[in-house]
């Protein structure tokens, strides 16, 4: 049986390391043991988040923590801002409009993102909100809105706090939550963090704890102050996924061995800038200008000429090489290209060599070897830039 090439948004793979540390035996969460564990990793991974403060672990999906940033900061009937971009700026809305907060939309066209110009005309009518949600990344669309623009217009403009979906992104990508003004950063294990799904990682500033101390929050699960109580004893209030605590722990090591997070940003890029070249010298458009791409997702339209299902199934029956669709009104308009967490240079031209060879079965018109030429430039060019240092 041939493996599957997963270069999916979501889950992504995991590095061997991961999985071996994953496979340590299991012991109580009340433990010793575990207090150790859960106080080292939570300090190994501050650096990824660009915050001094704790990291709340939950035992759950993104989504769960996304809802856990709402209702303990907002209540039914207060004033919201929603920036959306996409189908998961979208999520932040169902999440707010099923609490009953009144929900101003910032709404753009989906490949498109949120300017600080744009958003600061929204606020600038509104005069008593209270939290403004900002997609990081927005995955259905390859869009990296920029968020430190962005959290210095919310605070110039509103005493609202700046709640951040990093969900797609964070592990990968620049995040300084303490110096840009964010007041709850939001990421789960499956995409850049290089884990399984099912732990989801949540830190809060002094700014929002002060609201949520003040905010009657209907949450039981998802409380964050009983989390935050638990984590001065280096514990979780509820069982926790010890296995992925494991795999975070070897995570941050792999961060640490590959030169620090700077270093991880800068080989995201390289892969980001590695594939749009590609899919610019196959001819094959893109969803959002180079100036908002993704660093860790390519949202590319369907080649011209290709019925894009057929050809999203060729790919994985005949060169076991597995993309994501799109969502939405974008679904057989787009596949999406991830690559995030642990994948690398090779990676990339694997996955546009073997894109390459599914083009040729479909007859697309095009020069073969020209995608991996551009990105072997883009490769190569970086490498001499590297060594010239």
């Amino acid at each position: 049986m041939y493996e599957n090439i997963l270069r999916h948004p979501g889950p992504t793979p995991i590095p061997k390391k991961v999985q071996l540390a994953m496979n340590r035996d299991i012991f109580s969460h009340r433990s010793q043991e575990f207090v150790e564990l859960y106080r080292e990793t939570i300090e190994l991974v501050k650096p990824v988040f660009g915050t001094t403060q704790d990291i709340l672990l939950l035992p759950s999906g993104g989504t769960a923590a996304l809802e856990a940033a709402a209702v303990n900061t907002v209540s039914a009937g207060e004033e919201v801002v929603v920036i959306t971009v996409g189908a998961f700026g979208d999520y932040f809305v169902s999440i707010c409009e099923q609490y009953g907060f009144h929900v101003h939309k910032l709404e753009k066209e989906w490949g498109q993102a949120c300017t600080a110009e744009e958003l600061r005309a929204f606020l600038q009518p509104l005069q008593t909100i209270k939290a403004v949600f900002v997609t990081y990344n927005e995955t259905s669309t390859g869009i990296l809105n920029p968020v430190a623009e962005l959290a210095q217009v919310i605070r110039e403009e509103t005493d609202a706090l700046v709640i951040v979906d990093g969900v797609s992104c964070i592990g990968g990508v620049p995040a300084e939550m303490d110096a840009w003004g964010i007041d709850i950063l939001v990421t789960g294990s499956q995409k850049a963090m290089m884990l399984p799904p099912g732990l989801s990682l949540v830190s809060v500033s002094e700014r929002a704890w002060e609201v949520i101390e003040e905010n009657q929050t209907p949450a039981y699960y998802l409380n964050l102050q009983s989390y935050r109580s638990w984590a001065e004893k280096g514990m979780t209030p509820n069982t926790p996924a010890i296995t992925l605590i494991y795999g975070l722990h070897e995570v941050c090591k792999l961060i640490e061995q590959e030169g620090g997070f700077t270093q991880t940003v800068a080989r995201h890029d390289l892969m980001k800038n590695m594939v749009r070249n590609a899919m610019k010298a196959l001819h094959i458009e893109l969803l959002t200008e180079d100036q908002y791409a993704s660093p860790t997702i390519t949202a590319i339209k369907t080649p011209q000429g290709i019925d894009l299902s057929e050809f999203l199934l060729h790919l994985k029956q005949h060169y076991h090489l597995d993309f994501a669709g799109g969502l939405g009104h974008l679904q057989g308009k787009i596949f999406r290209f991830g690559h995030m967490g642990y994948c690398f240079p090779s990676d990339i031209l694997q996955a546009v060599s073997l894109l390459e060879a599914a083009l040729q079965d479909f007859s697309y018109d095009f020069e073969p070897g020209a995608g991996v030429l551009a990105a072997q430039e883009v490769y190569l060019a970086a490498q001499r830039k590297a060594l010239q240092r």
